[in-house]
C-alpha cells in the first residue's frame, strides 16, 4: 500500500500528527522491508512494544497488530523500541529510536519523517522468544464480586474462586 495513504490513515486513527506516530510508522514500515511483513490478519506478525506512546497506533494501523488480537503485547521499558516477528518466516528484529537531542517538536517530527530508516533506528536482534500464539481460557464467576474473569486470572483462597480484585495477595514487603 502506498505510504502516504498509510501515514493519513494512521493519522486518522490516532487522531493528530505529532512526532511520537512518526517513530511507529517507520518502524512498522521499515519492518515490512526487512522482515517481508504484510497486514496481519490473524496472528502471523507479532508486535511487542516496549511503551504504551503514540507510534503503538501506527503499528497497529499498518500491520495488524492488536491487542484484542494478542499480537500487540507490551514490555514496558519505557524505551522507542519495538520488536516485530513474522511467524511464517521465524525471522526476528528489534529495532531502538536512535535518539537526537536537542530538537523541538517540529525538528523531531521533519527529522523523523525525512531520515533514512537506518540512521533512524538501530537494528537489533529480539531479546525475547517469540510469544506463544494467544490462548482461550475458560471463565468463572468470583465468588465475592460475582464478576467473571478468565482461568488464569482466577485466584483459589479455601475453596473460593476470587478474581484478581478481591483476592488479597501475600507480600512480605508491601503490608
Amino acid at each position: 500500500m502506498d505510504k502516504k495513504i498509510l501515514w493519513e490513515k494512521s493519522v486518522a486513527f490516532h487522531g493528530h500528527e505529532c512526532p511520537g506516530l512518526t517513530i511507529g510508522y517507520r518502524a512498522a514500515l521499515y519492518a515490512v522491508d526487512l522482515l517481508e511483513l504484510t497486514f496481519s490478519d490473524d496472528e502471523q506478525v507479532v508486535c511487542i512494544s516496549e511503551n504504551d506512546a503514540c507510534g503503538v497506533d501506527a503499528i497497529q494501523v499498518i500491520l495488524g497488530c492488536s491487542v484484542g488480537k494478542g499480537n500487540l503485547l507490551f514490555h514496558m521499558t519505557g524505551k522507542q523500541a519495538f520488536s516485530f516477528y513474522n511467524r511464517k518466516t521465524g525471522k526476528s528484529v528489534r529495532l531502538v529510536l536512535k535518539r537526537k537531542q536537542g530538537m523541538d517538536r517540529q525538528q523531531s517530527f521533519e527529522h523523523y519523517h525525512s531520515c533514512p530508516a537506518d540512521e533512524l533506528f538501530e537494528v537489533k536482534e529480539t531479546t525475547i522468544q517469540v510469544p506463544e500464539y494467544a490462548r482461550i481460557f475458560d471463565s468463572y464467576d468470583c465468588d465475592r464480586c460475582g464478576e467473571t474473569a478468565g482461568l488464569n486470572w482466577i485466584r483459589l483462597k479455601g475453596d473460593k474462586k476470587l478474581c484478581i480484585d478481591c483476592y488479597e495477595s501475600y507480600d512480605r514487603f508491601n503490608v
